[in-house]
Parts: C-alpha cells; sequence; structure tokens
C-alpha cells in the first residue's frame, strides 16, 4: 500500500489528480445521504478508518462535518490526504498514521466509523486473515461508542457474511442501496453497504 500511495501522492504533486475513490462517487454520496437522513448531529465524531486519500473526509467537510480524524497505516496515504486536505482548504480534518489492528489509547470514543475497503484488505491479507478480522472487530468495539454508527461498504463480502464477522457486540440496522447486477437469472450486488450499531 505504501508504495500505490507514493505514486498517487506522485500523481497529485504533479497534476492534482487525488488518486482512487474506493468504491466510486455514489458511495460517498450514499454514505452522507444515510448520515443527513438520520439526522446525524454535525458535531459528532468520525472515524475514516484506511482513510486513503481522505477525499470522503472532504466530502463530510463540504457537507458541514466538523468533527473529522482519518487514519490509515500508510504514512504515504496520509501524506497525500494532507495534501488534499491543503488544497480543499479543510484544516478541521484530522490525520495520522495509525494501525487500526493496534489503535492508540487515544483513538477512542466516536460517533460513527466508516469503512470503504479496509476490512476487504485485511480480509485478504495472506497472513493470518481469520486473526486480523478478529482484531479489527476489537478494535472498532473500543473506539466506537456504545449506540454509535458503523458503516461499511465492502466488496468482497456478502451482507450475510458481515453479519457473522461483526455479530459480537454490533446489530444491523440497515442495508444501504448499491447497484444491482443479474448474471444467470440470479440478481446480486458488486458491493454490500450495511449500517451497524455498537450494542
Amino acid at each position: 500500500w505504501d508504495a500505490a500511495y507514493e505514486r498517487e501522492l506522485q500523481t497529485f504533486q504533479d497534476i492534482g489528480d487525488t488518486g482512487e475513490i474506493w468504491f466510486g462517487e455514489e458511495s460517498m454520496v450514499r454514505i452522507i445521504r444515510w448520515l443527513e437522513k438520520h439526522k446525524v448531529p454535525l458535531d459528532s465524531s468520525v472515524l475514516d478508518i484506511g482513510t486513503g486519500n481522505g477525499v470522503l473526509l472532504v466530502e463530510l467537510a463540504k457537507s458541514g462535518y466538523m468533527n473529522l480524524t482519518g487514519i490509515d497505516y500508510s504514512p504515504s496515504a496520509i501524506q497525500l490526504s494532507e495534501k488534499v486536505r491543503e488544497k480543499e482548504g479543510m484544516s478541521n480534518i484530522k490525520l495520522k498514521v495509525e494501525d487500526f489492528l493496534a489503535p492508540s489509547a487515544e483513538l477512542s470514543g466516536f460517533d460513527i466509523c466508516i469503512d470503504k475497503g479496509t476490512f476487504d484488505a485485511i480480509s485478504l491479507d495472506p497472513s493470518d486473515a481469520v486473526g486480523k478480522r478478529k482484531l479489527y472487530v476489537g478494535s472498532l468495539g473500543r473506539v466506537l461508542k456504545p449506540e454509535g454508527f458503523f458503516l461499511i461498504t465492502s466488496c468482497n463480502w456478502t451482507k450475510e457474511e458481515l453479519l457473522n464477522e461483526f455479530r459480537e457486540g454490533f446489530e444491523i440496522l440497515e442495508e444501504l442501496p448499491t447497484p444491482k447486477f443479474c448474471f444467470g437469472g440470479r440478481i446480486g450486488n458488486s458491493v454490500t453497504a450495511l449500517v451497524f450499531q455498537r450494542k
């Protein structure tokens, strides 16, 4: 990931391109619409887990959210997101190099946690993916307040699989609509987007 974000950082410096938006613009719109529909207060503390280029946080800030934090374990990703934040003039976004599987003590008390693809990436880790998924769920339980919301977008996991992964300490609130496709007479989704609440 460092190499990928170093390339994106160089491209941003060369031509101002912020790089890949995981799951596209509509994934950000889907998250912001849900927050607005449920009248989530603009001063709620929001953590973007695996922020990458930080574009989601910029969009949240443009929508009026004020208490925004992005973490990524890749220093190059945080450098890129800092540059994107500067370009957009969003000085209120906090960014930190942080490994979510071993979060620091000050990473706690969030009202909302958002994940677009980070759980997917952790799930693909060739060394002990099952153990790392358990660490992720444990970290989420530590950083998210009781009754807090967790919004996850995944292309690797079905709704049923995610319900199973997050059964300890979280309950499903809602499945967000995502594009559907039909293959062999069956309808499916290429992306799953769910909202959980911490018990």
